[in-house]
């Protein structure tokens, strides 16, 4: 059972952001849908990407697809074509694709999130589910579940300082690895590519003895909450002993604050964004293209902050 955390503090919430830069950030975002620097590259890339395939070449480089693939956020397959024509007609791109082609790109299109050129990091790890639209009947029916359709669980890790994604992943509710383990794999690959992780944060669901044992490996500081029923006699692991006593001693008020817990905010604000900006439904019907349809909503969300910020 997991702690209802009760609130803690009074206080009135004060914004530091720079909102003059913010707004212009908000505002950038928007020249995304119009930029065509893809089309600078256009046969350099083909080429490069055709170079040594075996069968039909690719017509259609995969900066054109990844842009498109944006625009997949708001809109369908169908009127990717017509959004195609029009730009072709323009003159702006050789020639267009139908459909089905855009489709074949897309539809199954896992992409990797660009990670940060600087390697320290405070990160926090969160789950939200999105609701499959068209393909709740097929997983309700295969998975055996009545009465209610199955969510694609997708479980992020981000930077808490730079509110920056770093890791998504996502499956069928109940069918894919526990919300730690999935975490800790997360959390594991960023220190294998060379990022120092000085804390973690995350919900009293990460309050396990293999969790709080992998962060003691790593000599990382923890802002975890213990579950309602934690029993020290219980625990195996010296790292969550201490962590829960920390906890009672303190109470949670205190703790909050000693802490720094609300920097887990940076992660539950991402998942808010990502449903704000595109919604939470799923239009896809198979497990596969849910999962990636669900990555592409929030790999498109990081990386439109990403270009508002003059990063790309």
């Amino acid at each position: 059972m997991v702690r209802r955390l009760e609130v803690v503090s009074r206080k009135k919430y004060v914004d530091h952001r720079n909102w003059p830069e913010y707004n212009e950030q908000l505002v950038v975002r928007g020249k995304f849908y119009l930029d065509f620097s893809f089309v600078k590259n256009w046969d350099k890339e083909l080429e490069r990407m055709n170079k040594g395939k075996e069968g039909a070449l690719y017509k259609f480089p995969d900066s054109y697809m990844r842009w498109l693939s944006v625009w997949k956020q708001w809109t369908d397959y169908r009127s990717l074509e017509g959004i195609s024509r029009a730009l072709a007609e323009q003159g702006i791109i050789p020639s267009f694709q139908d459909y089905s082609a855009t489709w074949g790109r897309i539809h199954g299109f896992v992409p990797e999130i660009r990670l940060p050129s600087y390697k320290e990091l405070n990160t926090a790890t969160d789950l939200t589910g999105m609701k499959p639209k068209n393909g709740g009947q097929y997983l309700e029916f295969k998975y055996g579940r009545k009465g209610r359709g199955k969510y694609i669980v997708v479980i992020i890790t981000v930077d808490v300082k730079h509110k920056k994604l770093l890791k998504i992943e996502a499956h069928v509710e109940g069918e894919g690895p526990t919300e730690p383990d999935i975490g800790m794999k997360q959390n594991k690959e960023l220190m294998e590519k060379g990022y120092k992780i000085h804390k973690h944060s995350a919900d009293g669901r990460y309050d396990t003895d293999k969790n709080f044992d992998f962060w003691e490996e790593n000599n990382t500081e923890t802002a975890i909450p213990p579950r309602r029923n934690a029993k020290i006699r219980r625990s195996k692991s010296k790292r969550r002993k201490k962590e829960i006593r920390t906890f009672r001693r303190l109470g949670f008020k205190r703790w909050y604050h000693a802490k720094n817990y609300g920097d887990r905010l940076a992660v539950e604000g991402e998942n808010s964004g990502v449903k704000r900006k595109f919604g939470e439904n799923l239009v896809s019907k198979l497990e596969n293209s849910l999962c990636a349809e669900a990555i592409q909503k929030f790999w498109a969300y990081d990386m439109l902050k990403d270009y508002g910020a003059g990063i790309m």
